[in-house]
């Protein structure tokens, strides 16, 4: 559970994260305990998705961006249907 006392550290400081990116990094944090591996998280935007209660992809696509973008997951997304998209939740890694 280090990654998620990391991001509510940082992410109280920053004015542009929203509950909205909370929910999603919860997400992906419980995904990536089901995975049961150290990371990287590979899986779906649908499922993301659905475990997230998020409708839009275009929604999804741009809090992943974001979250991205300000540097709490790295994000590489898979172009190929059948290939899942990779996410660091530490993006050291």
């Amino acid at each position: 559970m280090a990654a998620l006392a990391v991001f509510f550290n940082k992410a109280s400081k920053d004015a542009r994260i929203g509950i909205a990116h909370i929910g999603l990094f919860v997400t992906l944090l419980q995904l990536l305990s089901e995975q049961d591996s150290e990371g990287p998280l590979v899986t779906y935007s649908g499922t993301v998705m659905q475990v997230a209660k998020i409708s839009s992809s275009a929604t999804y696509h741009k809090l992943m961006r974001e979250l991205d973008a300000y540097g709490y997951i790295k994000y590489n997304p898979s172009y190929y249907k059948g290939r899942g998209s990779c996410i660091y939740l530490s993006p050291s890694q």
